[in-house]
Protein backbone atom coordinates (compact mmCIF):
# COMPACT_ATOMS: atom_id res chain seq x y z
CA UNK A 1 0.00 0.00 0.00
CA UNK A 2 1.65 3.17 -1.19
CA UNK A 3 0.91 6.83 -1.69
CA UNK A 4 -1.17 6.17 -4.82
CA UNK A 5 -3.45 3.99 -2.72
CA UNK A 6 -3.67 6.68 -0.03
CA UNK A 7 -4.56 9.29 -2.67
CA UNK A 8 -7.44 7.12 -3.84
CA UNK A 9 -8.94 7.10 -0.37
CA UNK A 10 -8.20 10.80 0.13
CA UNK A 11 -10.40 11.47 -2.92
CA UNK A 12 -13.09 9.03 -1.74
CA UNK A 13 -13.27 10.51 1.76
CA UNK A 14 -15.89 13.15 0.90
CA UNK A 15 -18.42 10.67 -0.49
CA UNK A 16 -17.48 7.56 1.50
CA UNK A 17 -20.22 7.84 4.10
CA UNK A 18 -22.98 8.38 1.55
CA UNK A 19 -21.84 5.30 -0.40
CA UNK A 20 -21.63 2.93 2.56
CA UNK A 21 -24.47 4.28 4.69
CA UNK A 22 -27.07 4.92 2.00
CA UNK A 23 -26.17 2.08 -0.41
CA UNK A 24 -27.08 4.41 -3.29
CA UNK A 25 -24.49 3.02 -5.71
CA UNK A 26 -26.27 0.20 -7.55
CA UNK A 27 -23.00 -1.46 -8.53
CA UNK A 28 -21.73 -1.73 -4.95
CA UNK A 29 -25.08 -1.97 -3.18
CA UNK A 30 -24.71 -5.65 -2.27
CA UNK A 31 -21.22 -5.04 -0.88
CA UNK A 32 -22.47 -2.51 1.68
CA UNK A 33 -25.95 -3.84 2.39
CA UNK A 34 -26.58 -4.18 6.16
CA UNK A 35 -23.59 -1.88 6.73
CA UNK A 36 -24.72 -0.62 10.15
CA UNK A 37 -25.58 -4.13 11.28
CA UNK A 38 -22.12 -5.30 10.19
CA UNK A 39 -20.50 -2.58 12.31
CA UNK A 40 -22.67 -3.52 15.28
CA UNK A 41 -21.75 -7.19 14.89
CA UNK A 42 -18.02 -6.47 14.86
CA UNK A 43 -18.29 -4.13 17.84
CA UNK A 44 -20.39 -6.60 19.86
CA UNK A 45 -17.61 -9.21 19.69
CA UNK A 46 -14.89 -7.14 21.41
CA UNK A 47 -14.49 -5.10 24.57
CA UNK A 48 -11.75 -3.20 26.37
CA UNK A 49 -8.83 -1.54 24.64
CA UNK A 50 -9.34 -1.93 20.91
CA UNK A 51 -6.93 -1.35 18.01
CA UNK A 52 -8.78 -0.57 14.78
CA UNK A 53 -7.06 -0.75 11.41
CA UNK A 54 -8.35 1.28 8.48
CA UNK A 55 -10.77 3.36 10.52
CA UNK A 56 -11.78 5.39 7.46
CA UNK A 57 -14.23 8.10 8.50
CA UNK A 58 -14.72 6.57 11.94
CA UNK A 59 -18.03 4.73 11.57
CA UNK A 60 -17.00 1.54 13.38
CA UNK A 61 -14.93 3.62 15.78
CA UNK A 62 -18.04 5.53 16.81
CA UNK A 63 -19.89 2.31 17.63
CA UNK A 64 -16.93 0.99 19.62
CA UNK A 65 -16.73 4.23 21.64
CA UNK A 66 -20.47 4.19 22.28
CA UNK A 67 -19.96 0.68 23.70
CA UNK A 68 -17.50 2.18 26.23
CA UNK A 69 -14.31 0.84 24.63
CA UNK A 70 -11.00 2.67 24.42
CA UNK A 71 -10.09 2.82 20.73
CA UNK A 72 -6.74 3.41 19.05
CA UNK A 73 -7.18 4.09 15.34
CA UNK A 74 -4.80 3.43 12.44
CA UNK A 75 -5.54 4.99 9.03
CA UNK A 76 -3.21 5.73 6.08
CA UNK A 77 -5.43 8.36 4.39
CA UNK A 78 -4.88 11.90 5.68
CA UNK A 79 -8.35 13.07 4.65
CA UNK A 80 -10.01 10.06 6.26
CA UNK A 81 -8.10 10.74 9.47
CA UNK A 82 -9.26 14.37 9.44
CA UNK A 83 -12.92 13.36 9.07
CA UNK A 84 -12.69 10.73 11.79
CA UNK A 85 -11.06 13.22 14.16
CA UNK A 86 -13.87 15.71 13.51
CA UNK A 87 -16.40 13.04 14.47
CA UNK A 88 -14.40 11.66 17.40
CA UNK A 89 -11.96 14.27 18.74
CA UNK A 90 -11.13 12.21 21.83
CA UNK A 91 -9.95 9.14 19.90
CA UNK A 92 -6.24 8.75 19.13
CA UNK A 93 -5.82 8.25 15.38
CA UNK A 94 -2.41 7.54 13.83
CA UNK A 95 -1.01 7.35 10.33
CA UNK A 96 -0.26 3.76 9.39
CA UNK A 97 -1.57 0.54 7.90
CA UNK A 98 -1.90 -3.15 8.79
CA UNK A 99 1.86 -3.74 8.72
CA UNK A 100 3.39 -0.34 9.45
CA UNK A 101 1.93 1.40 12.47
CA UNK A 102 2.78 2.86 15.85
CA UNK A 103 2.89 -0.06 18.27
CA UNK A 104 0.58 0.44 21.29
CA UNK A 105 2.32 0.75 24.64
CA UNK A 106 -0.03 -1.72 26.32
CA UNK A 107 -1.54 -5.08 25.45
CA UNK A 108 -4.68 -4.96 23.31
CA UNK A 109 -7.97 -6.73 24.06
CA UNK A 110 -9.24 -6.68 20.49
CA UNK A 111 -8.07 -5.89 16.97
CA UNK A 112 -10.79 -4.97 14.50
CA UNK A 113 -11.22 -3.88 10.90
CA UNK A 114 -13.99 -3.60 8.33
CA UNK A 115 -13.73 -3.61 4.54
CA UNK A 116 -9.94 -3.34 4.52
CA UNK A 117 -7.95 -6.55 5.12
CA UNK A 118 -8.22 -7.45 1.42
CA UNK A 119 -5.67 -4.74 0.61
CA UNK A 120 -2.97 -7.19 1.78
CA UNK A 121 -1.69 -10.15 -0.18
CA UNK A 122 -2.12 -13.55 1.47
CA UNK A 123 1.55 -13.49 2.54
CA UNK A 124 1.07 -10.02 4.01
CA UNK A 125 -2.06 -11.19 5.82
CA UNK A 126 0.00 -13.97 7.40
CA UNK A 127 2.71 -11.50 8.49
CA UNK A 128 0.07 -9.17 9.97
CA UNK A 129 -1.67 -11.87 12.02
CA UNK A 130 1.71 -13.09 13.25
CA UNK A 131 2.46 -9.58 14.55
CA UNK A 132 -0.95 -9.14 16.14
CA UNK A 133 -0.79 -12.30 18.25
CA UNK A 134 2.03 -10.88 20.37
CA UNK A 135 0.08 -7.64 20.89
CA UNK A 136 -3.04 -9.26 22.33
CA UNK A 137 -3.94 -10.19 25.89
CA UNK A 138 -4.37 -13.97 26.46
CA UNK A 139 -8.14 -13.59 25.93
CA UNK A 140 -7.67 -11.11 23.09
CA UNK A 141 -9.53 -11.40 19.81
CA UNK A 142 -9.23 -10.41 16.17
CA UNK A 143 -12.57 -9.53 14.60
CA UNK A 144 -12.62 -8.48 10.95
CA UNK A 145 -15.47 -8.05 8.48
CA UNK A 146 -14.41 -8.18 4.85
CA UNK A 147 -15.18 -9.59 1.43
CA UNK A 148 -13.92 -13.15 1.10
CA UNK A 149 -15.06 -16.16 -0.91
CA UNK A 150 -16.04 -19.66 0.20
CA UNK A 151 -13.66 -21.08 -2.40
CA UNK A 152 -12.41 -20.41 -5.93
CA UNK A 153 -15.66 -21.62 -7.50
CA UNK A 154 -17.56 -19.09 -5.42
CA UNK A 155 -15.16 -16.34 -6.54
CA UNK A 156 -15.77 -17.21 -10.20
CA UNK A 157 -19.55 -17.32 -9.69
CA UNK A 158 -19.60 -13.83 -8.17
CA UNK A 159 -17.34 -12.38 -10.87
CA UNK A 160 -19.38 -13.93 -13.69
CA UNK A 161 -22.61 -12.69 -12.15
CA UNK A 162 -21.17 -9.18 -11.84
CA UNK A 163 -20.05 -9.27 -15.48
CA UNK A 164 -23.55 -10.29 -16.57
CA UNK A 165 -24.97 -7.26 -14.75
CA UNK A 166 -22.44 -4.90 -16.33
CA UNK A 167 -20.77 -4.10 -13.00
CA UNK A 168 -17.34 -3.69 -14.56
CA UNK A 169 -15.86 -1.45 -11.85
CA UNK A 170 -16.82 -4.06 -9.28
CA UNK A 171 -15.39 -6.82 -11.47
CA UNK A 172 -12.12 -4.91 -11.75
CA UNK A 173 -11.98 -4.57 -7.95
CA UNK A 174 -12.70 -8.26 -7.44
CA UNK A 175 -9.95 -9.21 -9.87
CA UNK A 176 -7.25 -6.74 -8.79
CA UNK A 177 -7.66 -6.57 -5.00
CA UNK A 178 -6.40 -9.43 -2.83
CA UNK A 179 -9.73 -10.96 -1.85
CA UNK A 180 -8.97 -14.41 -0.52
CA UNK A 181 -10.91 -17.58 0.31
CA UNK A 182 -12.05 -19.04 3.61
CA UNK A 183 -9.68 -22.06 3.45
CA UNK A 184 -6.68 -19.76 2.95
CA UNK A 185 -7.79 -17.35 5.67
CA UNK A 186 -8.49 -20.24 8.03
CA UNK A 187 -4.95 -21.58 7.53
CA UNK A 188 -3.41 -18.13 8.09
CA UNK A 189 -5.08 -17.84 11.48
CA UNK A 190 -4.53 -21.43 12.55
CA UNK A 191 -0.79 -21.50 11.83
CA UNK A 192 -0.49 -18.30 13.85
CA UNK A 193 -2.14 -19.86 16.90
CA UNK A 194 -5.80 -18.85 16.56
CA UNK A 195 -9.12 -20.61 16.47
CA UNK A 196 -11.25 -18.87 13.85
CA UNK A 197 -14.86 -18.94 12.71
CA UNK A 198 -16.55 -17.40 9.66
CA UNK A 199 -20.10 -16.04 9.54
CA UNK A 200 -21.64 -14.61 6.37
CA UNK A 201 -23.08 -11.11 6.90
CA UNK A 202 -24.16 -10.27 3.36
CA UNK A 203 -23.51 -11.57 -0.15
CA UNK A 204 -19.88 -10.41 -0.06
CA UNK A 205 -18.90 -9.78 3.56
CA UNK A 206 -18.02 -12.37 6.20
CA UNK A 207 -17.30 -11.94 9.89
CA UNK A 208 -13.88 -13.34 10.79
CA UNK A 209 -13.77 -14.03 14.53
CA UNK A 210 -10.47 -15.33 15.91
CA UNK A 211 -9.42 -16.27 19.45
CA UNK A 212 -5.94 -17.21 20.64
CA UNK A 213 -5.54 -20.94 21.23
CA UNK A 214 -4.39 -21.95 24.70
CA UNK A 215 -0.65 -22.77 24.80
CA UNK A 216 -0.44 -22.06 21.08
CA UNK A 217 2.75 -21.86 19.07
CA UNK A 218 3.18 -20.33 15.65
CA UNK A 219 3.81 -22.73 12.77
CA UNK A 220 5.17 -21.35 9.53
CA UNK A 221 2.88 -22.24 6.58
Amino acid sequence: MGREFDNLFDKWSETYDSVVLESNDEEYKDVFINYNEILDTVASNVSGTILEFGIGTGNLTKVLVQNNNKVIGIEPSKNMRMISKQKLPNVDVYDGDFLKFQMPKTKIDGIVSTYAFHHLTDNEKHEAIKIYKDMLTPKGKIVFADTIFRDENHRNEIINESISKGYFNLVNDLKTEYYTTIPIMEKIFEVNGFNVTFTQLNKFVWLINANIKENSEIDEP
